[in-house]
């Protein structure tokens, strides 16, 4: 009798330790960053628009990835915009809430598409620096979102998409983008220094590599260094687990295909704050693989996952 009783008692813990566990455990949150590569209602200057079929590729790679909130770069405006939302909708996915970023460059935007209301909004279209003794303005501007959810959870993301390699007669491309990498640092710190414990996601086309200087301005030092998710290729519909880092960090991470160089690189990122890293769900976090994401863009959607608590 004293045995069962025991095991009546430890069979109480563990189901009670069960059950403080799923109370603490909320919905999963997918954010994911995708340039979309020329997403444009009409052909500009130097651009040319997606036909159809591609624009069809673009949401079948977003439908397969199913963001709760997705940041997009190379929009072509507010009708682009829409038109994207209203075919994912159609297909499934309501993303009803949206923010577009237009600044120095008419031709292409940053644009998100929420499940959640905004809460408050801060874009940032008219920052500018100094080079060469010349004043320059953010070429697509940052989207800066905060959201609360339904169970009170608060995060915010800043959405950026920064000067591309392809050479500029004003100044050298490689200067513009550390300038405006420092602008969006600028931002970063502004945020997490009024706000310590504030759980952030940077996320975007950042257009250089990890060792460069400017992705190592956005990531930062001290207290207030952003953690790189680092995703590595994954196809959640194949069945399999998604493949570790491991220590070696020899994964497929790359997510832009340059065709000039015939080059992979990683130059889009989801970097989030210490607070939200206690979040993070890296086995649900990863760049979208498939056979056929070159027919949709030049890019790969990148998706991080995170278990918010109630």
């Amino acid at each position: 009798m004293r045995i069962a009783h025991t095991q009546l008692f430890c069979a109480a813990i563990v189901l009670g330790f069960l059950l403080s566990v799923s109370e603490t455990r909320g919905a999963m949150l997918r954010v994911a960053t995708y340039n979309l590569e020329n997403y444009l209602d009409a052909p500009v200057p130097g651009r040319t628009s997606k036909s159809p079929e591609a624009k069809a590729q673009v949401q079948e790679s977003i439908l397969h990835v199913r963001p709760d909130v997705a940041a997009l770069e190379e929009l072509g405006g507010k009708s682009a915009l829409l038109e994207l939302q209203g075919s994912l909708r159609g297909q499934g996915l309501d993303l009803p809430h949206w923010q577009l970023v237009s600044a120095a460059d008419t031709n292409i935007h940053v644009g998100v598409l929420s499940k959640f209301p905004i809460q408050a909004s801060h874009p940032h279209t008219n920052e500018s620096f100094l080079l060469n003794g010349r004043r320059f303005h953010l070429s697509r501007g940052f989207a800066e979102i905060d959201f609360v959810l339904e169970s009170g959870y608060r995060f915010s993301v800043i959405a950026a998409h920064l000067k591309s390699k392809r050479s500029a007669a004003a100044a050298d491309e490689a200067e513009m983008r550390l300038q405006e990498a420092k602008l969006l640092r600028d931002v970063i710190d502004a945020r997490l220094t009024a706000e310590p414990q504030l759980h952030l996601v940077v996320l975007g086309d950042f257009n250089d590599t990890k060792d460069s200087d400017p992705v190592k301005a956005i990531v930062g030092r001290g207290k207030t260094k952003l953690v790189d998710t680092r995703p590595a290729e994954w196809d959640p519909s194949s069945g399999k687990a998604r493949p570790a880092l491991g220590k070696s960090g020899r994964s497929i991470t790359w997510t832009h295909y340059y065709n000039g160089e015939d080059s992979y690189r990683r130059i889009d990122y989801i970097l989030i704050s210490r607070s939200m890293a206690r979040d993070w769900v890296p086995e649900q976090s990863y760049v979208l693989a498939g056979s056929n994401w070159g027919r949709a863009s030049d890019h790969r959607p990148v998706v991080a996952a995170f278990q918010t608590p109630d």
